[in-house]
């Protein structure tokens, strides 16, 4: 069984565990873009034109680890998911990345995928990303604000305060920046959707 890591900073796998993250968008490895481009120069021409698949086929069928029906574990340090069975002294007592995907108690289904560029996103996928709506903007937990008195925000139930954004998109597009570095957003580049449902 493969595992799928979430990032803990913005609360996305509590969001996952909790069925409001649906949906998850990972980079195309810069090694396939050198790939598609030495794909392309190398495509047979007729006529003077090329023929080859485009760039979204090649992605779609190079670029996912995962597969429709496919169940995945989602990672979470032993500590953090309880499991005490594991001796402290064990990497994945505090780092998720050195987990046994077995021992992990929760998992998700992927349920479609596809590729496509970042910026394609629509506002109800942000949504099933992990931005949340708020009355009178939208928000995601850890963005905090810099400045209260010159910034909107909300308080929530625990007293933490998160910047608000006015659209889905803007909240994702801070996101994505912060998970994937900075630019990113600016950049458009192509991901892999994976839309996935909560198994266990």
């Amino acid at each position: 069984m493969k595992k799928i890591m979430f990032n803990d900073r913005y609360g996305l796998t509590q969001a996952v565990i909790e069925g409001r993250k649906t949906m998850t968008r990972r980079l195309v490895p810069w090694a396939l873009t050198e790939q598609w481009m030495e794909f392309v120069s190398d495509a047979p021409s007729v006529g003077g034109v090329y023929v080859h698949e485009s760039e979204k086929e090649f992605y779609e069928r190079e670029a996912p680890r995962y597969k429709v029906g496919e169940v995945v574990a989602v990672a979470q340090s032993y500590k953090s998911c309880g499991n005490y069975h594991v001796p402290k002294e064990h990497a994945g007592w505090g780092n998720k990345l050195f987990v046994n995907p077995a021992l992990m108690p929760y998992r998700i289904r992927i349920t479609g995928i596809k590729c496509e560029r970042l910026q394609d996103i629509s506002d109800a996928e942000c949504m099933k990303e992990g931005v949340v709506g708020g009355i009178i903007g939208y928000y995601v937990p850890g963005i905090k604000c810099k400045d209260w008195s010159k910034e909107s925000y909300v308080d929530t139930e625990d007293g933490r305060t998160w910047k608000l954004f006015p659209t889905p998109r803007e909240a994702f597009a801070t996101l994505i920046d912060k998970v994937s570095g900075r630019g990113t957003w600016k950049r458009n580049p192509w991901v892999v959707v994976y839309e996935f449902e909560l198994v266990k």
